[in-house]
């Protein structure tokens, strides 16, 4: 078992290190207080090749695996959590369900621009009464000759008001259950497609949530993303890398937790000495450290997994659940060693405690996490 990161990607991580000091840590603040979606940094995000690293060069991409694309996610997390859950959504999610599931054309159509981030995408599978019950969706696409009519809704749709590509599931035969499910292809001004409302968050506010509305919306049959009625089936799939998305996301927010705190420690005077010189706060930043590391071995073993082409529904699953939680309790670790500053802004472990929060609940919530390990463990 090799635990080491290769020279190609250490060089990365560098590069992506310096990236987010440069262009996204002086914004931080300014960008989660209005709520502002930082498309330039996105479009340069998208210059560097980070937007399509899982992605061939033949569609535009970077060739590289997804080991590589979370050392992204990571970094740039570890400064802001928005920009992480922006590029996420785009890459492992609607990006990453065309290169799976479409065909030459709509890889060759969509593809090359979503990977060189001409255009950004968003996914579409979570409605107002259909969470983790995906099964239950209640949006659906009706066969009229040769075009299908949409109608119905999504909510919680990272960068919806941002797309220029939407991937969304509909019904289409509601007696097959899960195999009447199919996905689908939607282009920023179709006519009966359109974002709804934008959704006033907790945490991640930089980044845009919000609803997609399909009212009689028209689509050529070509727009059926993969097999009609395994749109679901492939949304699992595309759920299995996306989890380690979410891990890699949360290992990003907790280690800009740990180093916040780690510094402040060492700065921070009581008694007439560094609070880091406590035995209460060494305790606290070695359970901190230990956690990270944990979440890093999980959460890498599935991306080397899926480099290697192995089903990860259960090492992801556990990347996701041990990343996510580990870094809610890392967060808030953060905030007690920072004592009554860490509950003002003006100090970033306030935004990192409200910020992965998310991660315990998208690309399927804690609960959900602990039943799909189950399943595999009991086969």
């Amino acid at each position: 078992m090799d635990f080491d990161y290769t020279p190609e990607q250490i060089q990365l991580r560098r590069e992506v290190r310096d990236f987010a000091a440069a262009e996204i840590a002086p914004h931080v603040r300014a960008w989660d207080d209005a709520q502002t979606f930082p498309a330039e940094v996105i479009k340069k995000l998208g210059g560097l090749g980070y937007l399509g690293a899982i992605f061939p060069e033949e569609y535009g991409g970077a060739g590289l695996g997804y080991v590589e694309y979370s050392i992204i996610i990571e970094e740039l997390s570890r400064v802001d959590g928005s920009v992480g859950i922006i590029v996420a959504a785009h890459t492992s999610l609607c990006s990453n369900h065309i290169a799976k599931a479409g065909t030459k054309e709509q890889k060759q159509k969509y593809l090359t621009k979503l990977a060189t981030g001409e255009w950004l995408g968003c996914w579409s599978l979570t409605e107002p009464e259909a969470g983790s019950d995906a099964a239950g969706t209640r949006t659906t696409a009706v066969a009229e000759g040769d075009e299908w009519v949409v109608n119905g809704s999504k909510t919680f749709t990272t960068n919806a008001h941002y797309a220029d590509v939407c991937v969304a599931m509909a019904v289409t035969d509601r007696t097959a259950a899960r195999h009447g499910v199919s996905a689908f292809v939607f282009e920023k001004g179709m006519p009966g497609f359109r974002p709804g409302k934008k959704e006033d968050k907790l945490g991640l506010r930089a980044s845009d949530t919000g609803e997609v509305l399909f009212n009689n919306c028209r689509l050529p049959g070509a727009q059926l993303l993969g097999k009609q009625g395994e749109g679901f089936v492939d949304s699992l799939r595309i759920l299995d890398g996306g989890r380690v998305s979410i891990a890699a996301l949360s290992i990003g927010m907790a280690q800009g937790a740990y180093d916040a705190a780690l510094k402040y420690s060492k700065l921070r005077k009581q008694f007439g000495r560094p609070i880091s010189e406590f035995q209460a706060i060494q305790h606290k930043l070695v359970d901190m450290a230990m956690r990270i590391d944990a979440s890093r071995l999980l959460t890498y073993r599935a991306a080397r997994m899926i480099d290697a082409g192995k089903r990860v529904t259960r090492e992801s699953a556990m990347a996701k659940l041990f990343a996510s939680e580990a870094a809610v309790w890392i967060a808030g670790e953060a905030v007690q060693i920072h004592g009554g500053y860490g509950f003002t802004k003006d100090y970033p472990v306030e935004k990192f405690y409200r910020d992965v929060k998310l991660c315990t609940i998208g690309e399927g919530t804690s609960e959900i996490q602990r039943l799909v390990i189950a399943r595999e463990l009991l086969k």
